[in-house]
């Protein structure tokens, strides 16, 4: 099973932005870590900010849209 998490990709999902990224990881890592399911198949072994990266990556978690 191969967890290499390219930042482009990540960038893509966030709508260009680093600092919503880190956000929306952060918030699904803290969900992960008190005991909420994982959306992808990931060892137990494994971080849960690693799941939370690899979620964002799957279309698992997703960024809202806000109007500006």
């Amino acid at each position: 099973m191969e967890y290499d998490i390219a930042l482009e990709n990540l960038l893509d999902k966030s709508n260009g932005s680093v600092y919503k990224l880190v956000i929306l990881a952060s918030r699904r890592a803290l969900e992960i870590a008190e005991g909420q399911p994982r959306l992808v198949e990931a060892p137990a072994t494994f971080k849960p900010s690693t799941v939370a990266l690899r979620e964002i990556t799957d279309n698992k978690v997703l960024c809202k849209q806000t109007k500006q």
